[in-house]
């Protein structure tokens, strides 16, 4: 089972291999690195030692004197499903390490191996435990009806905004956040909320490009019955609706020059009036908009007025862009797949696939990612979210037969072994739509990174 030692999280390991040597050599390189090791040389003690401890991660050899280590495999993943297996072979063919993975296998290594080689497997392995364990334990808070917005961050610069978050959220001061669009800028309104003391009352948003002028201000202030053609009865709006909480205004760069002083008078003294309606009304109401535009310019270019800029930017919060906090992507993408994978049995991303969202830019930020975690889901037919499940709005794609394009026959091939793999249910069924045999498709995978 994996344990936590210092920052360093720690795994449980099984060796089996029928030499001295490499029990010892495998032993002595793990140990040192913390981790748990027990080694035995033969399938018997293997059983033994499975049946009584609890194994993150085993390094089984192919050969075991006249034994083959690949029939072993599905008995072990049998008796421990959660394992994590690395073969490791003197002998490695094509043939041995696709029927190896084909039957479960994780990974493998050749001999003679490397320190090197078997740290950056455990490695591999350890990432992959942590993000299980974590689906795991977000899957049990969403059944126990104890799940939590995801607040938490790996990045340097997304602490610090949530620390500023969590300083300010006492305060009764006016928050301006700023970020490109899809970085959560609502998230973190949203928890500035819950922090501070009003989190007991209502939070209310308003979007203020989604609506005219006059719904807008209508949402906002709430109207007289009669006040305007089709106004048979009074609203309250929002802000008299979430009396002593939070009203989140988005996209404030948006709101119309003609609303601005009514919200301007609001956020000084607490006091409006409804359209229709000359009552003079007070509200405790904290206000927190969010933009994705330069405000300052919007001020510069009149579209803006700058008492209302410098009454919103009492404190000011900038939430970066995912590009530049993709050590979170794993994370995001965990929360992500918990919410939508509810219904299916899916536990994981392949290590491809998390590549993929490493490398992948993420012009549409958190919003995009959402979007190609749940379009993931849909498509995944395994217990592991591969590569192949992956799509990302405007990526290119390559057609089938582009007659007449610069393009070629690699790129042609490569594109249509994704689609095939997009769609086959197995590797088998892949292999028989193009043609070729498994070993061949594997090749070609491994070739482009598939």
């Amino acid at each position: 089972m994996v344990e936590k030692v210092g920052t360093n999280p720690k795994l449980s390991i099984l060796i089996i291999d029928d030499e001295l040597s490499i029990r010892k050599t495998l032993g002595i390189c793990l140990e040192s690195e913390g981790h748990k090791v027990h080694a035995v040389s033969n399938p018997k003690d293997a059983f033994n030692e499975t049946a009584r401890v609890h194994f993150d991660l085993v390094f089984l050899d192919i050969r075991l004197g006249n034994e083959n280590g690949i029939d072993l495999l599905p008995k072990l993943l049998e008796g421990c499903p959660w394992a994590k297996i690395i073969m490791i072979t003197a002998h490695a063919t094509i043939d041995s390490v696709v029927e190896a993975m084909r039957r479960g296998a994780f990974d493998y290594i050749a001999k003679p191996f490397t320190v090197p080689q078997v740290l950056s497997a455990v490695r591999k392995v350890t990432e992959i435990k942590n993000l299980e364990h974590q689906i795991q334990s977000l899957k049990h808070q969403i059944a126990s009806g104890t799940e939590e917005p995801l607040y938490t961050s790996h990045s340097p610069i997304m602490k610090r905004v949530m620390e500023l978050a969590k300083a300010v959220a006492p305060s009764e001061a006016t928050v301006l956040i700023t970020g490109e669009s899809g970085t959560g800028k609502g998230v973190v309104a949203k928890a500035i909320h819950q922090w501070s003391p009003r989190s007991a009352s209502h939070f209310a948003t308003v979007s203020c490009p989604a609506l005219s002028p006059h719904i807008l201000e209508s949402e906002l202030f709430g109207h007289a019955k009669g006040a305007f053609t089709g106004a048979t009865r009074q609203n309250q709006g929002r802000i008299a609706g979430c009396e002593g909480g939070t009203l989140f205004l988005d996209e404030i760069g948006d709101l119309p020059l003609l609303l601005q002083p009514k919200l301007l008078r609001f956020i000084q003294d607490r006091e409006y009036e409804s359209v229709g309606d000359h009552t003079t009304r007070h509200a405790n109401v904290r206000v927190i908009a969010a933009t994705n535009i330069d405000l300052m310019t919007a001020v510069h270019g009149g579209r803006f007025r700058e008492d209302l800029f410098y009454r919103l930017n009492v404190i000011q919060i900038e939430l970066p862009p995912l590009r530049e906090r993709m050590e979170d992507i794993p994370l995001l993408a965990i929360s992500f797949l918990t919410t939508f994978g509810k219904n299916k049995n899916i536990v994981g991303f392949e290590e491809d696939a998390l590549t993929r969202l490493q490398n992948h830019p993420w012009p549409g930020n958190i919003r995009e990612l959402r979007n190609a975690i749940e379009r993931a889901v849909i498509l995944c037919h395994g217990d592991r979210i591969a590569s192949r499940d992956l799509t990302f709005m405007g990526e290119t794609k390559i057609p089938i037969n582009p007659m007449g394009d610069t393009v070629s026959l690699e790129q042609v091939e490569e594109a249509h072994i994704r689609r095939i793999l997009g769609v086959a249910r197995s590797m088998e069924e892949a292999a028989q739509i193009l043609g070729i045999d498994t070993v061949t498709l594997w090749r070609r995978r491994k070739k482009y990174g598939l």
